[in-house]
């Protein structure tokens, strides 16, 4: 069962009964997201691929709030947006709308993934001229894909919680859809972490803490 949960920051999120860990974090569900995967993983990929569309593979995505903010942010800038979430426990659409993060976005784009969220599961749905969504209802290890992408969100809950999520083979396998130059990005930094990344050929930045708490890990996959 998930229990809706107010973060320190006033935004929500969701703790996880089964897991025993919230889907955000709890110092901050809105701030970690722009500030782990929006500000250092798309703003970055965007400021070094100026004028061209971006593909995002999201593992873990849960509520989809950090979704909610690429879509926004790219629908602002006009840029093509390619998202795909990996989900094996995807949320029913009434739990999603629990959230309030139609607080945060556009009421148009808000109404949008609100309307194409289930069928995406199924098929890829476009959201506007410029978003295209699917989420893959399916496990990491049993996700496959012909498509490289820009920048992988790491989302999973933390290993104390997800151990079998932050194996050397669990990375290397969400490394493998990465082109080259492109970006890993997690709230998480563990030296198992740095060793994993690097061993699939990833130049490692340590980045500040997302305010509150987290640190945060950003890697550069080498061309």
């Amino acid at each position: 069962m998930n229990i809706l949960t107010k973060t320190a920051d006033g935004s929500n999120t969701l703790f996880n009964e089964i897991i025993g860990e919230h889907y955000h974090s709890a110092h901050g569900a809105l701030q970690e997201s722009k500030h782990v995967f929006i500000k250092a993983g798309l703003e970055y990929v965007i400021d070094k691929n100026p004028g061209k569309a971006i593909k995002v593979l999201e593992i873990g995505f849960g509520t989809g709030l950090n979704f909610l903010l690429s879509f926004a942010h790219c629908e602002e800038k006009k840029i093509n947006l390619y998202y795909k979430g990996v989900e094996a426990f995807p949320l029913t659409i009434d739990v999603i709308e629990q959230t309030d993060y139609n607080k945060y976005i556009a009421k148009e784009l808000w109404q949008k993934f609100i309307n194409n969220y289930e069928k995406a599961l199924t098929q890829q749905q476009n959201l506007s001229l410029y978003c295209e969504l699917t989420i893959a209802h399916t496990t990491l290890v049993n996700f496959k894909s012909e498509d490289l992408f820009d920048i992988v969100y790491y989302d999973a809950f933390s290993v104390q919680h997800q151990p079998e999520m932050w194996t050397d083979e669990m990375i290397a396998h969400a490394c493998s859809f990465i082109k080259p130059n492109g970006v890993f990005v997690s709230y998480a930094i563990t030296g198992n972490l740095k060793r994993a990344v690097k061993a699939c050929g990833f130049t490692i930045e340590k980045l500040p803490g997302a305010p509150g708490k987290r640190e945060m890990l950003r890697a550069v996959k080498q061309s």
